[in-house]
Parts: structure tokens; C-alpha cells; sequence
């Protein structure tokens, strides 16, 4: 009898459905083609396992099992499940009405329970998208499989609960969240606030406009002035997710299997720091089984480079290009993958080896040249695509036990949200920009038009600084975002010199 059953293989961060057609006939001869991986192989050992534990049995005729489409790779232990129903129902163990009806996915134990599975967010979207009635998968992955609205989640702990339920024996009720009500209750529930911070006053100017304009930012200062602190503060000043950013960023999660079990939708900005050991795999995306990156993992959100020059040249140099694509691609011989990575980079770093170069009261014990290859060790071209390069000096006593409370994140946020909205009114015609930050030059001298005394300044700071013509750039974008923040309709000369100042690794002062 040929029967088949439904799974899912993930691709970047997207689903595809996969058909498993299961064939039991005379003979002996047990075949799986359809170009399985060695796990999916290794699945007919598991399944007769756990078959046998429930009191059901492998069928011992010639089975045939092909995967279509039999071009794409199979890998995981995650079609267990599929094969398993399969294989009863071809063999007459089970009632077959039910089996095509629902997307199934699972890994199995030997003794028949069920282990959680990845990318089940994409795989629940694919479901719905082909029409299936529902979805059979672990119920660790329940919550996440929930996410998705009219489609029926049935969560279950071992194969007997899904074989007694495909047969009729069993009635387990979907799992049915109110995804909307959930996001809004924690859509602004951060650990971290600015009100922590005492002193830094400039700093927490420099990352509002960070966050107002969607600008990377590149903090260099003495050890223990805070630059970390503020950093992981960031997000909370960022504008609250949208329901799609949030479905966007629990795929990527999900396929990278960051969510845990019973985890549901992403409702916060995601904060990644990678240590600086990391390889350039691991931070842009890719591998054998290619997989997202922190870059994607950050997408939507902050992505934190702790002392930036201890990272591998090669590590930064990779990721210029998805700075200024906000995507990476990932390409093999016979595949090409896209991950999304529209992130913020925060970057901090000391101004030399033993971090006191410029300190208002240490004094740098480095010798001559030193600082300069310190900095060196950053390319001139990723400096270039960062837009605003700050300054951050030691808090003194008196801010650090000022009894005044500092601002706190929620007021931040409203001036952030405030100038966003006029960015989204500005690029309404315009889908793919959402903030001044992702502004192409061309649009810049269209929309960042200054006068002619802005003009003059703007002339002297670049002969002066040496600055390229990207640099140029992003002393508009940052200067339009400023002038949004004062709720100006032009850009003033203030707002330019703002600007300007946010360019500290240019200045002669930084020639070592």
C-alpha cells in the first residue's frame, strides 16, 4: 500500500514542504531514497526502537521510502515522526484518513518520547500557507508552532499520543495562544534602563540619536567608563518591535534553535555580544548545514562588539558588505541562502593597549606609534560606515553619587519614536528605507539639503578631518536625524556642527 505523510525542510528562513511517500510491498528490503543526510538515515533504528516500546511494529515487507523533492537535502533527525505514521499506516497499523491531513515533525527516542525540534516558526507558516489542517510536532515546540493563527497545533510527548490520535483513540485539543494579546503585554519589558546610568550625559545623546536614526556607533573610552553599560541599555530606547519585525526575528531564532523549549514570539529587540574570539563563520552566517550568523541572530536589534580592535581583521572585514546591504548571502555550489541582517553595530573600544591615551588623569604608558597601530588594527572602510565615533570619559564621584535620577528609558524612547515617525512619513513612497541611516547617496542630496553657511562649515571640516566622501554622507544622514529630534524642518548649522563632532577617530588628536 503507498501512503504518504507531510514534513518540512528549512531553508535560510524559509519552509518547504516535503512529501514522504511510503511504499510497503513483498519482500524484504528496506530502501530510503530522496537524498536523506546520515541522520535521517540513522532514523530507521530509532523508529523501530520506538515503535516497539508502544507495542507496534516495523513492517518487515520490502518498504520503500522516497522523499520528494528528491533534488533538495534532507538533514536532521526531525522526519523520525513523519516516517514513523507513515509506516503504520502503509502496513494497516493505523487509520490512514487522517495522516495527510497534518504536517508532522519529530524527532524520536529510543523509548518512543519525543525531542524538540528546530525552525519550527517557518515550518508552522509553511502548514498554513499549503492548506494542511494542522500540525503534529513535540509539545516543547507548541508554544512557538502557536505563534501561527488558523492552523490546529497538536503538541505531543511521545509517538503513542500521536499514533492514538491519527487513529481516533485519542482527542488532544489544539494549542491556542492569543499572539496579539501576548505581544502587547511584553512588547516593552527590558531588564536594563537608562536611569541606571549616572553621569554620561553626552554618551546618552549621541545614543539617542543612535537609535532615532537607525546609526552605528563606535564608543572609545578608558576601561571601566561605562561603555558596556550603556551599550546593553540600548534597545530599551529603540522603538517598540511591529507584530511583523517580531515574526521576522523569532524565524531567524528558530532556525538557528536560540529560542529554547516552550518559547514563543520575540517580543524585545535582540541583544547580541559575541566575544571577540569568534570566527567569521560564526558572525556572518554559513557552515556545512549553512546557518544564521550573530549579524541575523541581531537582526531588528543591537549587535555589540566589545573592544573592537581585539576582534580578527578578517572577522570585521566581513562584515562590510552586510552593513551597507543590511542582508547576507550565503552562497554554495549548488545552493545560495539569504539571511536578513538589518542591525544596529555598536562597537566600543579604548583608545590604546593600556587604555589611557587621552585619560583627563591617568597618564598613557605607551610608547610612540603604539596607539597608532592600536586604531590601525580597524579599517579606514569599516570606520567609514560607522556615523558617529564618541568620546566616553570616566564618570567622577560626584556624578556617580548625584542623588538626582537620571532619565529614564520610556521618556528616551518618545523623543526616538517621535523622530521615527517622521522618518517612516518621509520614506512612505520608498518600502525598503525605514530610517535616515538606510538612505542611498543619492537620496541624501535630496532630502539632507543644508544652506550656505552649512555648506562652509561642512567644506572646512572636511579639509581638515580628511574626510571621504562616504563620511560626508553620514555627517548629513546623522545631521537630518538630529534636526528630526528638534523637530526641524531644515538643517540648521547646530544641528551640522552636532554632527561634525560625532567624528572623534578623524580628528589630528587621533594620529597617535
Amino acid at each position: 500500500m503507498l501512503i504518504k505523510t507531510y514534513g518540512s525542510a528549512v531553508q535560510g528562513v524559509n519552509a518547504y514542504t516535503i512529501t514522504i511517500e511510503v511504499n510497503v510491498s513483498a519482500g524484504t528490503k528496506y530502501v530510503l531514497v530522496g537524498l536523506p543526510d546520515n541522520a535521517v538515515k540513522e532514523g530507521e533504528l530509532r523508529i523501530e526502537s520506538a515503535l516497539k516500546q508502544c507495542g507496534y511494529k516495523r513492517p518487515r515487507q520490502k518498504v520503500v521510502i522516497n522523499m520528494a523533492p528528491a533534488d533538495i537535502r534532507k538533514e536532521g533527525s526531525a522526519y523520525d515522526l513523519p516516517i514513523a505514521m507513515g509506516l503504520l499506516a502503509a502496513s494497516g497499523q493505523i487509520n490512514q484518513d487522517k495522516v495527510s491531513q497534518y504536517m508532522i515533525m519529530g524527532e524520536l527516542s529510543l523509548d518512543g518520547s519525543l525531542r524538540p525540534i528546530k525552525g519550527v516558526l517557518p515550518i508552522a507558516i509553511q502548514a498554513r500557507k499549503e492548506g494542511f489542517k494542522g500540525i503534529i510536532l513535540p509539545v516543547q515546540n507548541a508554544q512557538e508552532a502557536a505563534i501561527v493563527n488558523n492552523l490546529e497545533v497538536i503538541g505531543v510527548g511521545n509517538i503513542l499520543e500521536a499514533i492514538e490520535f491519527l487513529d481516533g483513540h485519542r482527542d488532544i485539543q489544539p494549542l491556542v495562544i492569543d499572539t496579539r494579546e501576548v505581544f502587547q503585554n511584553t512588547v516593552d519589558q527590558y531588564a536594563a534602563d537608562f536611569a541606571d546610568v549616572q553621569g554620561q550625559e553626552n554618551i546618552k545623546r549621541a545614543l539617542e540619536i543612535a537609535a532615532a536614526g537607525g546609526h552605528n556607533v563606535i564608543m572609545i573610552g578608558p576601561p571601566g567608563a561605562g561603555k558596556t553599560m550603556l551599550a546593553k541599555r540600548l534597545p530599551s530606547v529603540l522603538p517598540p518591535l511591529s507584530m511583523h519585525e517580531a515574526l521576522e526575528t523569532t524565524k531567524i531564532h528558530s532556525v538557528a534553535g536560540k529560542l529554547g523549549e516552550a518559547a514563543s514570539l520575540l517580543t524585545t529587540r535582540p541583544y547580541r555580544s559575541p566575544h571577540h574570539t569568534i570566527s567569521d563563520v560564526a558572525l556572518v552566517g554559513g557552515g556545512g548545514i549553512p546557518q544564521p550568523g550573530e549579524i541575523s541572530l541581531a537582526h531588528n536589534g543591537v549587535l555589540f562588539l566589545d573592544e573592537l580592535p581585539e576582534f580578527k581583521r578578517t572577522v570585521l572585514e566581513v562584515m562590510r558588505q552586510p552593513l551597507e546591504e543590511r542582508r547576507v548571502t550565503i552562497s554554495r555550489a549548488k545552493t545560495s541562502l539569504e539571511f536578513p541582517a538589518n542591525f544596529m553595530l555598536i562597537a566600543s573600544m579604548n583608545p590604546c593597549p593600556c587604555g589611557y591615551y587621552n585619560h583627563p588623569e591617568k597618564e598613557c604608558v605607551c610608547g610612540p606609534g603604539v596607539v597608532q597601530r592600536y586604531l590601525n588594527k580597524v579599517s579606514g572602510p569599516l570606520l567609514d560606515r560607522i556615523d558617529l565615533h564618541v568620546e566616553v570619559t570616566p564618570v567622577t564621584f560626584d556624578e556617580m553619587t548625584a542623588t538626582r535620577k537620571a532619565e529614564e528609558s520610556a521618556t528616551v524612547r518618545e523623543r526616538v519614536m517621535q523622530a521615527r515617525d517622521k522618518q517612516i512619513d518621509r520614506f512612505k513612497e520608498v518600502p525598503q528605507i525605514h530610517s535616515n541611516a538606510m538612505m542611498p547617496s543619492q537620496m541624501v542630496k535630496e532630502i539632507c539639503q543644508i544652506n550656505d553657511a552649512g555648506r562652509t562649515l561642512l567644506k572646512t571640516a572636511m579639509e581638515r578631518l580628511g574626510l571621504s566622501a562616504r563620511a560626508y554622507d553620514r555627517i548629513l544622514k546623522v545631521s537630518r536625524t538630529i534636526a528630526d529630534l528638534a523637530d526641524s524642518q531644515d538643517i540648521k548649522i547646530e544641528h551640522l556642527a552636532e554632527a561634525i563632532q560625532y567624528r572623534s577617530l578623524d580628528r589630528e588628536g587621533w594620529a597617535g
